[in-house]
């Protein structure tokens, strides 16, 4: 289930990005998932923008020798 975010006046795709989900690498998959609002670079107050489910990936931090191979 995606959540959502309602703007507040001076809000930017890439903070929105990095306060909402945790990182501004996420803008992309953002702006992709609401595409209908691509021409704002600065947004006013009042817009939901879906916000797009992050899947944290599994760090391995085992050395080399100790990992599983499969």
């Amino acid at each position: 289930m995606s959540k959502t975010y309602i703007t507040v006046q001076g809000d930017m795709w890439d903070s929105i990005a990095f306060t909402q989900l945790g990182d501004a690498a996420y803008t992309d998959k953002l702006i992709n998932l609401n595409h209908q609002y691509i021409n704002y670079y600065i947004f006013p107050a009042g817009i939901m923008l879906l916000l797009p489910d992050i899947i944290e990936e599994a760090v391995d931090t085992l050395p080399p020798w100790k990992q599983v191979s499969g």
